[in-house]
């Protein structure tokens, strides 16, 4: 390629990129709305396909047959799984791609140092952070993905466990240093992206399944960082651009999944919180107990309320209930009873999750509230319907100071005339916090299946014509 061609290539690729970072940008601010969320997503979608298909006139470039063969095999992938996963599985899904994002980002900067092609201070010092920050979001999702799909199943800790992540965080660092000044071995590179590894490993596996949306955002931005790393050793506008827009959004993100808990980020990676081992974990004894309440009554509550107020939860999801909720929904509204949506920034498995299930089922977003927007409405409210959702719903969370949950925000569905709860049985939630609100003397308990349950409420209220 002479001068002159190269010369109008870098300036085709700039021109692009500069379009890509509009569409990523514009993308992400209207994924902020779920009516032009869909838009969104294409905006983005693009700007991805052009920045890919620009990288191939980029100059020396080079190994086209094995980059078009990986595209391929990657893309018929990800079409098949996003085809077949159920909206259940999401989070799940999402956790393993952000991990792949994570590997990928750590495999450049492997070859980077590897190679030993990269001279530059600043280069070597960015590939290493790049390295680093990818090979912990690798691991550490993986191990969140292993938790929601249920292949681990509890919480492990161990003596002196923080303290051996400090050693880990220096052994790091150390060969980090050595790697960043240059000339160091090949032995010394492999265990930096060992204990690298390792590290995501230790942090993730004590962290139970109640704080996976903080973990999830988490590892999301730590994956963008990766990324725009990597993509300053490589000189790729389209990555550091990628990059940035994801790190950043996902760092504000986990932000406010953190403070939507009321708790620090470092309180959820280093505390207890969260483990799903079952057992009340609020000094205040729970007294009373809970009621339960037949579904034929509940249909005939709800069918003469004036204001309902659903809360669904990640029960709701893992009985796939979100499509009988919204036709339990449609047959008030035709009765004339107001019903809204209430939602909480971590109910579920990952940011969003109910917003996800619920647009699946169809239902329309101007009846779906978030927290600030929705609590005033509970005292007001005939009947408060909770569907899977648990720690969300704790009253303790106002008035218990030694529970891990004290300070959390939460939906005020305590505040209802009438709480009726759907749960499969009577033990404690994920997080094994009891939940004082199933032991209200306003609150009753309809057992059984989410959807099933549903369904039979559906009866109830078509049987009263």
């Amino acid at each position: 390629m002479d001068i002159t061609s190269e010369s109008s290539a870098r300036l085709l690729i700039d021109a692009s990129y500069l379009l890509v970072a509009f569409l990523f940008i514009m993308g992400l601010k209207q994924m902020s709305s779920p009516v032009t969320a869909k838009r969104g997503i294409l905006w983005a979608g693009a700007g991805m396909v052009i920045a890919t298909v620009v990288s191939f006139a980029y100059p020396g470039m080079s190994n086209y047959v094995l980059i078009l063969a990986a595209i391929g095999v990657g893309s018929a992938i990800a079409w098949v799984t996003g085809k077949r996963v159920a909206m259940t599985d999401m989070p799940q899904m999402i956790a393993l791609y952000n991990g792949m994002g994570g590997g990928a980002a750590a495999a450049i900067g492997a070859v980077e140092l590897f190679s030993g092609e990269v001279h530059d201070s600043v280069a070597l010092t960015l590939a290493v952070v790049g390295s680093v920050i990818g090979c912990v979001s690798f691991s550490g999702s993986l191990i969140a993905f292993g938790k929601l799909q249920g292949l681990i199943k509890k919480s492990y800790r161990f003596s002196g466990q923080q303290f051996f992540n400090v050693l880990l965080v220096l052994g790091i660092a150390a060969s980090g240093v050595m790697v960043a000044m240059g000339g160091a071995s090949t032995a010394v590179t492999a265990t930096l992206f060992g204990l690298a590894l390792l590290l995501g490993l230790t942090m993730t596996l004590p962290i139970g399944g109640a704080d996976m949306p903080v973990v999830i955002s988490l590892y999301n931005a730590l994956t963008g960082l990766a990324v725009a790393f990597e993509g300053f050793v490589l000189n790729n506008a389209a990555m550091i651009i990628a990059g940035t827009v994801v790190g950043s959004a996902g760092t504000l993100l986990t932000q406010l999944m953190a403070k939507a808990m009321n708790r620090s980020l470092g309180n959820v990676l280093f505390s207890g919180f969260g483990d799903s081992g079952g057992g009340s974990s609020s000094a205040e004894a729970v007294t009373g107990s809970m009621k339960a309440i037949e579904a034929n009554d509940v249909g005939v509550m709800m069918a003469f309320a004036q204001k309902v107020i659903v809360v669904p939860g990640y029960g709701m999801a893992v009985a796939q209930a979100q499509h009988k909720v919204w036709e339990l929904t449609q047959l008030l509204q035709d009765k004339g009873v107001t019903v809204k949506f209430a939602i909480h920034p971590v109910a579920g498995r990952m940011p969003g999750h109910m917003n996800v299930l619920l647009a699946e089922a169809g239902v329309p977003y101007d009846i779906i509230a978030d927290i600030d927007e929705v609590n005033a409405e509970f005292e007001t409210a005939d009947v408060a319907l909770i569907i899977g959702a648990n720690d969300v719903v704790n009253p303790v969370a106002r008035t218990d100071k030694s529970s891990p949950i004290y300070g959390m925000p939460i939906l005020n569905a305590d505040k209802a005339r009438n709480v009726i709860v759907i749960k499969r049985g009577q033990g404690a939630g994920f997080s094994g916090i009891e939940n004082a609100l199933f032991y209200l003397d306003n609150t009753r308990m309809l057992y059984g299946d989410g959807q099933a349950a549903v369904a039979q409420l559906i009866h109830s209220v078509k049987a009263l014509g």
